[in-house]
């Protein structure tokens, strides 16, 4: 007997859910154990995520916190218990705090008068990828300064050449110690544009730059800045 038109749909729908059910069921025989493991994995693997997030807060949160108390016992001399509060800044493995930590043990023996102990503790900030690249050029900035007295003037030239340019944040500090440099290699002609550049440059410390402007016009450079120019009263509009 020939099925009606509505009786069809019915038949083919629950062929079609029978066929649906059994696709259904292979594919969970087949890869069920997979699919658990994959979501067992990913459930594991957001907890372990959330856990190192909130590991590195809590540990930024300590470091900072100990970064406070060894500045402060710094103030106040105590540099036996502002150094073993560094160390442990350190420890945390946080690296703009362990550079900070590293410049601030440093600075402190600089305080002390141990000037090859304070060197060695910047050049190690300078040196480590790790570190922010603000951290590590004020590091080579602290250091080419404590040392500054001993090294060839070579050498000096040599190392802060990438920061002694204009417009760079630390221009005036390396500036000047490159355009001393180059006097104490009987250099003028080299000292004076950058005394003229950093006299120019708004970017440098007024004390600075007025103080390189004097040098610059001892040493024959033109350390003034461009003026603006100015158009004469009725000069027609362009």
């Amino acid at each position: 007997m020939a099925l009606k038109p509505q009786n069809e749909d019915a038949f083919f729908r629950e062929v079609d859910e029978e066929l649906r059910r059994e696709q259904i069921g292979t594919f969970w025989r087949t890869y069920g154990r997979l699919v658990a493991i994959a979501v067992v994995v990913g459930l594991v693997a957001f907890g372990g995520w959330l856990y190192w997030q909130h590991r590195q807060k809590t540990a930024a949160d300590a470091a900072s916190e100990a970064m406070v108390q060894a500045l402060t016992d710094l103030e106040q001399g105590k540099h036996n218990a502002a150094k073993a509060k560094l160390e442990a800044v350190q420890k945390e493995g946080i690296p703009a705090y362990r550079g900070a930590a590293l410049l601030a043990q440093a600075a402190s023996a600089l305080e002390r008068g141990d000037v090859k102990a304070a060197a060695a503790g910047y050049q190690a900030v300078a040196a480590d990828p790790a570190i922010p690249q603000p951290f590590r050029d004020l590091a080579t900035i602290r250091q080419t300064a404590a040392e500054f007295d001993t090294l060839p003037p070579a050498q000096v030239v040599a190392r802060l050449k990438p920061l002694a340019e204009a417009g760079n944040p630390w221009f005036g500090s390396a500036g000047e110690m490159t355009a001393i440099a180059y006097m104490k290699m009987g250099k003028p002609d080299l000292a004076g544009p950058i005394f003229a550049a950093m006299a120019k440059d708004e970017g440098v410390p007024p004390s600075i730059r007025d103080r390189a402007g004097r040098l610059a016009l001892s040493l024959g450079a033109d350390a003034a800045a461009p003026a603006a120019p100015v158009k004469a009263p009725g000069a027609a509009k362009e």
